[in-house]
């Protein structure tokens, strides 16, 4: 009997759910599979509006279920691979963002399986933009942090000049709020969450570190969700008057 001849896996951003955001390398990987292997957030909603006829294996997580564990996703590509299958791994936003795409690769490679990265559009820069606000701004902000949990923010210096980005974070948002508002931000630092980017839900709420929680609960906002800290707020068309207006008024 002759010996499986390898494939190969190919690691694809999908980007934040529009195709219009996908790669041009990353569509030909799609158009060349034998077989994707897709998340839920992003993926699923690119590959609806393409239509390809190629078969989809189904490995999205919703919080805290997870159908398919991380170890039985690595496994499913090698697997795949080694039957000789060009696999397509589609991952929401950019592979190596939170996305856990570097254990992926480091399983295929440890398993003798020849791997390719395509970058993907970050939710964490793309999703902000539709609102109007850029991550930094002169005058306004020179850096940012892309973060996802509450017990990052404790160690995160800076001030509203230094743009946080929280991704997966409304089941924490409070905390993170709180967190945040203690220190030199202050509780009336802007904020904007940015729900369902791309996506036919999208909306946008404005508010403050103090009022954030209140607001989101309020309008029922879900994931997926971006939220985004700092002064660069208040650029976005969608901050109300008293915030895009706040440094105007300070002596």
């Amino acid at each position: 009997m002759s010996a499986a001849i390898a494939g190969r896996v190919t690691l694809v951003g999908a980007g934040p759910g529009d195709p219009g955001l996908l790669t041009v390398r990353g569509l030909r990987a799609l158009e060349a599979a034998d077989v994707i292997v897709a998340d839920r957030l992003g993926a699923r909603a690119v590959l609806d509006e393409l239509a390809l006829d190629t078969p989809v294996i189904d490995v999205g997580k919703l919080p805290g279920h997870h159908p398919v564990p991380q170890d039985g996703i690595n496994e499913l590509l090698v697997s795949l691979a080694l039957e000789g299958k060009r696999v397509v791994r589609l991952k929401g936003g950019d592979p190596y963002v939170f996305g856990r795409g570097s254990e992926e690769v480091a399983y295929c490679r440890a398993a003798g399986i020849d791997v390719e990265v395509v970058p993907g559009v970050t939710s964490a820069i793309s999703v902000p933009a539709i609102a109007g606000i850029p991550l930094t701004h002169r005058g306004l902000a020179t850096a940012f942090s892309v973060v996802t949990g509450h017990e990052q923010l404790r160690e995160l210096s800076g001030g509203r000049d230094h743009t946080v980005v929280l991704l997966m974070g409304m089941n924490t948002l409070a905390n993170s709020a709180a967190t945040l508002a203690r220190g030199e931000r202050g509780r009336d630092c802007p904020v904007a969450i940015v729900e369902d980017g791309y996506g036919p839900g999208q909306r946008v709420t404005v508010g403050t570190l103090e009022t954030i929680a209140v607001q989101a609960a309020h309008r029922g906002i879900r994931s997926p969700a971006v939220i985004v800290v700092g002064d660069v707020v208040t650029l976005s068309p969608y901050a109300p008057e008293a915030i895009s207006n706040r440094k105007a008024q300070q002596p």
